[in-house]
């Protein structure tokens, strides 16, 4: 799958709780690995006060992903940047 597939796909959790659309993909450039899926543009997280509690509120760490396919299903709220 390419990463320009995950823009705009619904977030699920395992239990059904919508969290949003991928509005931006966080990557960890020392690994090329995607780290973090962000339910809001990058524009509004830079605007944001304070942008750190906004960004622990709208991304999903990409570890918690359990299946991609028309929606994106996470796991439990714990495996989530959202709950924390």
């Amino acid at each position: 799958m390419m990463l320009s597939e995950l823009y705009g796909k619904q977030i699920i959790t395992n239990d059904g709780r919508k969290l949003g659309f991928v509005e931006e993909i966080v990557l960890n450039v020392e690994d090329w690995e995607v780290s973090d899926l962000l339910l809001v543009k990058i524009d509004d997280l830079a605007k944001a006060k304070p942008s750190a509690s906004y960004l622990s509120k709208n991304s999903v760490s990409y570890k918690a992903v359990k299946n991609v396919s028309q929606t994106i299903i996470v796991g439990s709220q714990a495996e989530q940047h959202s709950v924390r």
